[in-house]
C-alpha cells in the first residue's frame, strides 16, 4: 500500500511538472522553428488581403477564431464573423498593397504563442476618379495556437497605431457625395428649425454645448439663449420664406466639419419682407455614428 501510494505521488509530482513545463514562457529565439513558422504564416495572411484572396485569409484563421479589427464594434466570434469583417477590403479597389512589420515578438506557452507586433501597410488603388495611395500604422496582438501539427491564429486584436492615429485626426478628410449631402442638409435643417421654433429638432440636432456669436450681437449666445431667439421669433409671427446658400467650402477633420458660406434668408414679419445676406461659419461634429449637430456660429455681415 505504501508503495502503491509513493508511486501516485511520484507520478502526479511528474504531471505537474510536466504541465508547468508546458505553460511555462518561453522567448520565440528559443524555439526558433516555431517562431520562424508564424512569421511565414503572418505573411499568408498578408499576402491574402493584398491580393484579395479570401480563401488564403479563411484558412489561415481557426473556426472559432475570436477577436478584434481595426475599427470592431464588438467581439468577433467565428471564421464567418472574420470573413464577413474583411469582406470589404477583399471587394474595395483601394487595398492593402503592401507590408512591413517594424517590432515583433513572441512569446511561446507550449503550443500556443503570444505574438505582439507592429507593422505598416500600405493601400492604394482607384477611388473618386483619382488614384489614392496611403500608410497607416496597426498595432496588432495575435494569439496562435497549434493545431493538427500547423500553427494557425486563433485570435487578435487590432487597432489603429497612435501615431496614424494622431495624424488620421489632424489631416483633412474628404466627403462622398452622400455624406456630404448629410452635412448640408443638417445644416440647413438647422436654419429651417430655428426659423420655425422646432423645438425637438433644435433639441436633436444643437447641442447643450453650444456657443454661437451672431451678426450684429455683442453677446455670445449658449443653448438656451438660442432656444428663448427662436421662441421669441415665432411668438412675433414671423416666419421664413426664403434660404439660400450661395456659396459654401467644407473643411473636415475626423468627426468634425467646418462649413465657411454666405447665406440669404427673407424673412416676413405683420406683412413685411426683409432680407439679410451675410457670411457663416458653422461648425458640426459627427455624433453618436448617427448625425451631425451643431456645436457653434459665427455668422457676419457680407460687404
Amino acid at each position: 500500500m505504501k508503495f502503491v501510494k509513493a508511486f501516485t505521488f511520484v507520478f502526479a509530482l511528474l504531471a505537474c511538472n510536466a504541465v508547468h513545463a508546458q505553460l511555462a514562457a518561453v522567448p520565440g529565439d528559443q524555439r526558433p522553428a516555431d517562431r520562424d513558422a508564424i512569421r511565414e504564416h503572418l505573411d499568408k495572411i498578408f499576402q491574402g488581403f493584398i491580393h484579395q484572396d479570401a480563401a488564403a485569409l479563411r484558412a489561415g484563421h481557426s473556426a472559432d477564431w475570436r477577436g478584434f479589427l481595426e475599427g470592431s464594434r464588438r467581439i468577433g466570434r467565428g471564421i464567418d464573423q472574420y470573413m464577413q469583417a474583411v469582406s470589404g477590403a477583399l471587394k474595395s479597389p483601394v487595398h492593402m498593397t503592401a507590408y512591413k512589420i517594424l517590432d515583433m515578438d513572441v512569446m511561446f506557452y507550449g503550443d500556443l504563442a503570444v505574438v505582439p507586433y507592429i507593422c505598416e501597410v500600405e493601400a492604394g488603388g482607384p477611388a473618386q476618379g483619382q488614384t489614392r495611395t496611403y500608410k497607416e500604422k496597426l498595432r496588432i496582438l495575435d494569439v496562435f495556437a497549434k493545431l493538427n501539427g500547423d500553427w494557425v491564429q486563433v485570435a487578435t486584436n487590432t487597432v489603429t497605431h497612435p501615431e496614424s492615429l494622431e495624424e488620421q485626426l489632424s489631416s483633412l478628410a474628404n466627403l462622398d457625395d452622400e455624406d456630404k449631402k448629410n452635412l448640408l442638409d443638417a445644416r440647413e435643417s438647422v436654419w429651417r428649425a430655428y426659423f420655425a421654433n422646432d423645438r425637438p429638432k433644435l433639441d436633436e440636432t444643437i447641442p447643450p454645448e453650444v456657443i454661437a456669436i451672431d451678426n450684429g450681437s455683442e453677446k455670445w449666445s449658449h443653448h438656451d439663449d438660442i432656444l428663448a431667439g427662436a421662441k421669441g421669433f415665432a411668438d412675433s409671427g414671423g416666419k421664413l420664406v426664403r434660404l439660400e446658400f450661395p456659396k459654401t467650402e467644407i473643411q473636415v477633420y475626423a468627426n468634425t466639419a467646418i462649413i465657411y458660406s454666405s447665406y440669404l434668408y427673407e424673412l416676413e414679419i405683420n406683412g413685411q419682407r426683409t432680407t439679410t445676406t451675410g457670411r457663416a461659419t458653422e461648425m458640426f461634429v459627427f455624433r453618436d455614428n448617427k448625425q451631425w449637430v451643431n456645436v457653434g456660429w459665427h455668422l457676419d455681415a457680407e460687404k
